[in-house]
């Protein structure tokens, strides 16, 4: 089984997630999102996969989601595309496996598709 984990280091629940996944006895491959920005089309698959929307996989607390207004934003497109430009407002972690995703929030919720 190929597993993917969106991760960021320095967060304490992608950490914690990582280290579920870890604990399953999987290696997955880590994609440091935000070193790794993810396209407008892999934050698309993600939505699908999670069957949400983007405002849903947004961070709402960032400061960039604040200084960009993305508040007012009703445009679907123009949030997938804050994403891609400003991955930190991407909510994290999220866990790829089994032709499915989901975010690590909290971490156990990555077990459903392990």
């Amino acid at each position: 089984m190929t597993v993917t984990i969106w991760h960021n280091p320095r967060c304490s629940k992608s950490r914690q997630t990582l280290a579920i996944v870890e604990g399953k006895g999987i290696s997955p491959t880590i994609r440091l999102y935000l070193d790794d920005a993810p396209s407008v089309g892999e934050i698309e698959e993600v939505l699908a996969k999670l069957d949400i929307s983007p405002r849903d996989l947004m961070r709402s607390g960032e400061a960039d989601y604040k200084a960009q207004n993305l508040s007012v934003v009703d445009d679907n497109e123009a949030l997938i595309e804050a994403m891609a430009q400003t991955p930190k407002l991407i909510e994290r972690p999220i866990v790829f496996a089994n032709g499915k995703a989901a975010i690590g929030r909290p971490p156990e919720s990555v077990l459903d598709i392990l």
